[in-house]
């Protein structure tokens, strides 16, 4: 029998009018499946050290506080029981849609830029710091206690924007698994960047993508890393692997032929590499993240 969670595709309970929905509960374990969802969703959890939070291809056990931001409706995410033997979990789940895709929209000015630049990264998942959540802890456990639409709504904004300027918020899911689109302030490294995303199935070498940007091989693995904060060869197996996982995820093909299709040499060596990044083999991943679409 097949034990593996389906995942949700999860309706909010908002309608046409409505600009944000707040859950603030207490509870004794996480019993929702892996689930997706087309409004941007800030979820934080308190005092349940141990669980498992699954965001796209990332797999982490949080400490006592966690806060993620998801701006992704592609991005499957859960928070599973795990190691959690608290009996007071406290869990605040604020759902909500902001329309950045129009030019003249409001939150595509410039009192909004950070606002934007961070949902932006928060279609890959992105987890807050500790010190970020402290900051706007107090606004996140009083928000379900205002009653006038409009303070809360100016209260989320005010939360936003303050996590908007931390330091130390890291995205989750790899891009390709998420199917973010690559971006780059250097014009250089988004056409190696695309390179790799339209060949990442291909050998790909130094030489190679180094001519592509118009720089010696040394002198562009120098400048590759000091723009993506990694190296080159590390870069293009985040890639492939994202590819892989979301193979995994959406197709039923073997586990070789992901390998070999996705741009790995061996078996041997996806599956070490893949467990390396993953904390799982490509065959456990499947079964966590076996696919079946519901809508609920």
């Amino acid at each position: 029998m097949n034990t593996t969670p389906a995942i949700l595709h999860e309706i909010a309970p908002l309608d046409e009018h409505d600009f944000m929905y707040v859950a603030d509960r207490h509870k004794k374990e996480f019993t929702y499946p892996i689930h997706c969802h087309d409004i941007f969703e800030l979820n934080f959890v308190e005092n349940a050290e141990g669980c498992r939070r699954v965001v796209g291809d990332s797999s982490e056990v949080i400490g006592p506080f966690d806060l993620v931001l998801i701006s992704s409706p592609d991005l499957e995410h859960v928070w599973e029981q795990h190691e959690c033997h608290s009996d007071d979990i406290h869990e605040i789940t604020i759902q909500f849609l902001i329309d950045f895709t129009s030019e003249n929209s409001i939150y595509r000015t410039n009192p909004f830029n950070s606002i934007y630049k961070m949902f932006q990264r928060a279609q890959n998942g992105l987890v807050f710091p500790l010190q970020a959540i402290m900051k706007v802890y107090p606004m996140l456990t009083g928000l379900s206690q205002i009653q006038e639409g409009f303070y809360a709504v100016r209260e989320l904004m005010t939360i936003l924007y303050e996590l908007s300027k931390c330091d130390g918020a890291r995205e989750l899911s790899s891009s390709a698994f998420a199917k973010v689109n690559v971006e780059s302030d250097s014009r250089r490294v988004l056409k190696v960047k695309n390179f790799i995303e339209n060949h990442y199935m291909d050998e790909l070498r130094l030489q190679q993508l180094s001519d592509l940007a118009g720089m010696t091989p040394s002198a562009f693995s120098r400048f590759f890393k000091l723009r993506t904060g990694k190296n080159l060869n590390e870069y293009i197996v985040d890639v492939r692997l994202g590819h892989a996982a979301r193979r995994l995820v959406d197709t039923t093909a073997s586990v070789a032929e992901v390998c070999y299709c996705c741009g790995f040499n061996t078996l041997s060596n996806f599956n070490r590499l893949f467990r390396k990044r993953k904390g799982c083999s490509p065959t456990e991943f499947r079964e966590k993240y076996y696919k079946t679409k519901i809508i609920v």
